[in-house]
């Protein structure tokens, strides 16, 4: 039921803060806000959102990041990508998608990870996208995620520590990725000490 979900604050990604700050400069770097950039797009720029992004390149000089979101917000979406108000109301969605329907079960996983996750300081935060919803100190240190309908993959910045219990690798260390270990949990028994450890140990190694 709808009425049992926690509400939990969320913080707003680093993509989107760094998005953000990159937009804040834009009028100043070309005399008119991404609002009016956008309505130039709608007024003289191509119809396809492909066309208007090399338009923006072509015509106007703008890098890709730049022309990505133009092109967005003149479609009328994308605001949540760059936008921390709008992005912070996406996420609510975010989450509500990921644990919908057949995978509506795994949500009181989640929630228990949450909590436990938000227990460590008072600078966690959890910041959702569309699959997973990656957790944060100064870096990424763990990441939810419900892989298959019947599991969450709780995933670790833990570098090449040697495998334990239920540790699993992900392969993530040898491409460079942070999230380098996993463990998987099916049921709110299987969020137990062992994981607790691994998601505190994660959090430490981030200090």
């Amino acid at each position: 039921m709808a009425s049992s979900k926690h509400k939990f604050k969320y913080g707003v990604h680093p993509g989107v803060l760094m998005a953000q700050s990159s937009l804040e400069k834009l009028k100043e770097k070309t005399g008119k806000t991404i609002q009016q950039w956008a309505g130039i797009v709608t007024k003289e720029g191509p119809s396809s959102d492909r066309e208007r992004h090399a338009w923006l390149i072509s015509a106007h000089g703008f890098g890709r990041s730049y022309a990505t979101w133009i092109a967005d917000w003149a479609g009328g979406r994308g605001q949540e990508n760059c936008d921390g108000k709008s992005y912070l109301v996406a996420a609510e969605g975010y989450v509500d998608d990921m644990f919908a329907g057949p995978k509506a079960h795994l949500r009181e996983i989640f929630e228990a990870i949450m909590r436990e996750t938000y227990s460590l300081g008072k600078e966690v935060k959890a910041c959702p996208c569309k699959t997973i919803v990656p957790i944060y100190r100064n870096h990424v240190f763990a990441e939810i995620k419900p892989t298959t309908r019947t599991r969450i993959d709780l995933g670790f910045a833990l570098k090449d520590t040697p495998l334990a219990g239920r540790l699993i690798d992900t392969g993530g260390f040898e491409k460079k990725d942070r999230i380098s270990r996993r463990i998987p949990i099916s049921s709110i028994e299987e969020f137990d000490d062992e994981a607790k450890d691994w998601l505190r140990r994660a959090y430490k190694m981030d200090g």
